[in-house]
């Protein structure tokens, strides 16, 4: 059992001064179990740094998915797996190493209404911000209302590059309505600037093999469409709907996990 040690409040100014006040709140305990394990000045001091190399960290993931727009609830962790859910675990178990974005390849996570589509994807984005990646995710509707605003007040240059610079781009509910001409060429620009230099992942209810329908222009459509699958992971989602386990809990106001 640990003792809790009083830190002197010279030390406590000291660490503030140099912004390294968050050090306080487990210094005490590391130096019970310094003195315990009788660490030297070095281990200690290294246990500290790991304690707040740890926090940051994590404090850093925290902001990327927050500047991300990414769902805090929909974490790999909090996945319900009793789910009645089925896609290729094997492409999946892929997909969260990662690896898809170090080749700037795609994914297109396709599937009937509230599969949890948008869960999978989100819970790939938390991972790419833990692994130090910027992210956004947007809903296809969301993204293409402000590109088409921005036209208005001649920001639609500034608009498109938010979209191009991030590693990973995740447009939610694609080609779920048919696009104007406009539309159709912000996706169309929008892919051929992230082809071979970003990721993107897109959620649908319908297969790429429909979405030719949903573009105003054929010809622009198959191009889009055509290099975007060939640089594509598939992952088809089939099952019940996973949406009433994300339902809040009446009683307690959490999140109903079953």
């Amino acid at each position: 059992m640990t003792t809790t040690m009083t830190i002197d409040p010279d030390l406590r100014t000291a660490l503030k001064r140099v912004k390294l006040g968050k050090l306080l709140d487990t210094l005490p305990e590391r130096l019970a179990i310094a003195k315990q394990q009788k660490l030297g000045h070095q281990e200690l001091l290294l246990l500290v740094l790991h304690d707040e190399i740890a926090r940051r960290e994590a404090a850093a993931a925290t902001s990327r998915a927050e500047r991300a727009h990414l769902d805090p609830e929909m974490q790999l962790e909090r996945w319900d797996s009793t789910s009645k859910v089925t896609y290729d675990r094997d492409v999946f178990n892929d997909l969260v190493s990662l690896r898809f974005l170090d080749a700037h390849a795609h994914v297109a996570i396709v599937g009937p209404v509230g599969t949890g589509k948008t869960f999978l994807a989100h819970a790939l984005g938390h991972i790419a911000a833990r692994r130090g990646h910027s992210v956004l995710a947007v809903s296809a509707d969301q993204m293409l209302k402000g590109l088409k605003h921005a036209r208005l007040d001649n920001s639609h240059g500034q608009e498109m590059k938010k979209l191009v610079a991030v590693d990973l781009l995740i447009v939610d509910d694609f080609a779920l309505d048919v696009m104007d001409q406009l539309e159709s060429r912000d996706v169309a620009e929008l892919m051929g600037e992230r082809h071979r230099a970003g990721s993107v992942i897109v959620t649908s209810n319908r297969s790429p093999d429909e979405w030719l329908a949903t573009f105003a222009d054929p010809v622009r459509a198959q191009s889009t469409i055509d290099r975007f699958v060939n640089n594509a992971y598939d992952l088809v989602i089939d099952g019940e709907s996973y949406r009433p386990r994300l339902k809040p809990n009446r009683r307690t106001g959490q999140k109903a996990s079953k």
